[in-house]
């Protein structure tokens, strides 16, 4: 099963168009919003094509398909535009082969902080802006980046996991970041 990772959004209808491009041309089945989908924040610029209502219509014609959670910039208002659930802390997939999935934003927990892991078991990220995909001790640390705010002057990217392969892309199609899960 293909599945197609988004962090941070930010409002960005620009970016969301792009990322729900990317998602149709990427076969995935599930697409998986790491937070901070429909409000830019205090502490970031406006970013291109700041419209939270437009990219709420956006991903609500996705929104089955859709598992997300809560970042830092998220609110009960936000929920009421969107018709999926985005208010959890923190969500696990389980995959097939047995491995964990642990999706969080990545302000509460993160790669240092999170609860107990199984060895080979992910933990998927956004917060920081900067794509990651590696292995750490025994587990793996994924992060695809952001949408619509990259840092570091960094392209704009999304994660995919297709069978064991975990890599961030760019929109131009440049991996960015990359690791095997094993």
């Amino acid at each position: 099963m293909k599945l197609f990772f988004a962090s941070d959004i930010h409002g960005s209808f620009v970016a969301a168009q792009k990322a729900i491009a990317a998602f149709e041309q990427s076969g995935a089945k599930y697409l998986i919003l790491l937070g901070d989908i429909l409000n830019h924040g205090p502490r970031n610029p406006l970013p291109e094509g700041y419209d939270p209502i437009k990219v709420a219509e956006l991903l609500n014609q996705y929104a089955a398909r859709i598992t997300a959670v809560r970042g830092n910039c998220d609110s009960e208002v936000d929920q009421m535009l969107l018709d999926f659930p985005m208010m959890a802390d923190y969500n696990l997939v389980m995959l097939a082969n047995g491995r964990r999935l642990f999706l969080t934003h990545g302000h509460i927990y993160n790669a240092d902080k999170h609860p107990q892991l199984m060895t080979g078991d992910v933990i998927v990220s956004g917060h920081t802006h900067i794509p990651v995909a590696e292995r750490k001790a025994d587990y793996f640390v994924f992060n695809p980046g952001s949408v619509a705010i990259p840092r570091n002057g960094l392209p704009a990217s999304y994660g995919l996991l297709d069978g064991q392969n975990l890599s961030v892309v760019s929109f131009e199609h440049e991996v960015l970041a990359q690791t095997i899960l094993n």
